[in-house]
């Protein structure tokens, strides 16, 4: 693989760049160079002396900033870009948990984790982590897998079934073959997790696959706060239980109280925030707010392409603006005014790097440009763009200026994989045809009129819609239970259909 006449292992220079470290101390270097040997930054600095040989980029008019991190994305869905951009939740809870979301193949996972991992890469996001909770069969995980191995990024495949209980596709021996065979050990080009929600069943059945995740020292990632599905209930359990560990990873976590928060930040654990999605589709408030006022890491994510892209310039924005604003409104109830906004640009931009590396434990490798880490690296440069000039402030210019288009230049451990605005060695003609097959599968297997309605579906009148989950009887008034309906006589409270 190669551009402009890079050879692999070849050293690479940035030369006169404004370089946003991200480090300890949050340096911002201006005019300086940053050397790449081999898999890693080799030296940051002004003017820096590099090995005879060294291809050498100019970066002057630019920011290099380190790859940014994404920790929650449905990338299978992402071969459906778009189709539900007016959805709410409970919408795409109808279409993917409850009605189509078992027409997906195999191969139509595949699809659609080969068009966002490139994506990722374009858009300068050199890790995401795969929320692949389409996996209904082995297959269906060997195809997000083979997908993920094709591109040239940095994946956390964190597995899951929306379609069976965490309880029972986590302990099949098929999956425990599956990771034997296909997980490496001490890859950081390829981690693994295990994605599945607690209902707040009291029972609680997900211990199961909570003990799988400790006995396979991997990290758990779920769904906690969103309105309609999991709520205070689930926390509780795990915290009690002794599952609600350091590096637990709860995505959104947009609805739940002061005593979840104060468990969360007690066990170390960490929020994958995606604002344009729990702004639009009803998740909860972007709870930034409130896990600043508790000390809880944030990390950046986008969910999914069904509704948005891999685009964390958008979500550095959207979380400034939300936060921001719900700051604005709580003062002004109170008749007061907002003088200094908490919340700065380089926090977010913090947010979409070094939160993400260290909610992924990978901050000692990635998340900073730093010599010794690996070399993760973007530059932000568009001489073609009014946008990108005068640079006076490099986080303001990231959060509130820069796009995904004017990513001018991307390595992924060391590895050029876009230059000049254009991913390199990638045939995306290829991942079109597989992503025209999935459409087209999907569009026949539907037919016409149910696929120009599914766009917009039509909530059926069922108490399933208490919560998502097929494979559970366990119902609640946390979760979306209607507060006007009377259970049948002899139904338990919190229980039964």
């Amino acid at each position: 693989m190669g551009a402009q006449g890079e050879e692999p292992g070849r050293p690479l220079v940035f030369r006169r760049g404004t370089i946003v470290t991200m480090d300890d101390a949050r340096q911002v270097l201006p005019e300086a160079d940053l050397l790449v040997v081999g898999q890693r930054i080799e030296a940051v600095g002004p003017s820096l002396a590099v090995p005879e040989g060294t291809l050498e980029v100019d970066a002057a008019g630019g920011i290099l900033m380190p790859g940014m991190i994404d920790t929650h994305r449905h990338m299978w869905q992402t071969a459906m870009r778009g189709y539900g951009a007016d959805w709410t939740l409970t919408q795409y809870f109808v279409w993917y948990y409850l009605e189509h979301g078992r027409l997906f193949r195999p191969e139509d996972v595949y699809a659609g984790n080969l068009l966002s991992a490139l994506e990722s890469l374009e858009a300068g996001v050199t890790t995401t982590v795969d929320w692949s909770h389409g996996l209904q069969t082995v297959d269906h995980a060997e195809a997000a897998l083979d997908a993920l191995e094709a591109v040239p990024g940095r994946f956390v495949l964190a597995y899951g079934n929306i379609q069976a209980g965490p309880w029972e596709w986590s302990t099949r021996p098929e999956f425990a073959d599956f990771v034997k065979r296909r997980i490496p050990v001490g890859d950081d080009m390829l981690g693994f997790q295990l994605a599945f929600d607690v209902t707040g069943d009291p029972s609680f059945p997900e211990r199961a696959a909570f003990e799988v995740a400790r006995e396979l020292g991997v990290r758990v990632t779920t769904h906690a706060g969103v309105w309609g599905a999991t709520g205070d209930d689930g926390i509780r359990l795990m915290h009690d239980h002794g599952f609600a560990t350091p590096g637990t990873i709860y995505v959104h976590a947009a609805t739940l109280s002061h005593d979840s928060y104060h468990r969360i930040a007690a066990t170390g654990g960490v929020v994958s925030v995606a604002t344009e999605s729990e702004q639009s589709c009803g998740q909860g408030y972007p709870p930034t707010w409130a896990l600043r006022s508790h000390g809880i890491p944030v990390s950046l994510s986008m969910d999914t392409s069904v509704w948005w892209s891999a685009d964390l310039f958008s979500a550095m924005r959207a979380t400034l603006g939300a936060d921001r604003a719900r700051e604005h409104l709580e003062a002004h109830a109170k008749g007061e005014t907002v003088t200094h906004c908490h919340l700065r640009a380089e926090q977010v931009v913090e947010w979409a790097t070094r939160g993400g590396s260290r909610a992924l434990g990978l901050d000692g490798l990635v998340g900073s440009l730093e010599p010794g880490k690996k070399a993760d690296v973007v530059l932000i440069k568009n001489g073609s763009s009014p946008a990108m000039f005068p640079l006076l402030n490099p986080y303001g210019h990231i959060a509130f200026q820069a796009q995904r288009g004017d990513v001018h230049t991307v390595l992924v451990n060391g590895r050029l994989v876009k230059h000049e605005h254009r991913l390199v060695g990638v045939d995306l003609a290829s991942a079109r045809r597989a992503v025209e097959s999935t459409v087209e599968h999907l569009r026949s297997s539907l037919g016409e009129e149910a696929w120009v309605k599914g766009m917009n579906p039509d909530i059926p009148e069922t108490r399933v819609l208490d919560n998502p989950y097929t494979y559970t009887e366990y119902r609640s008034a946390s979760t979306h239970a209607d507060p006007g309906r009377r259970p049948p006589a002899g139904e338990e409270a919190g229980r039964g259909r």
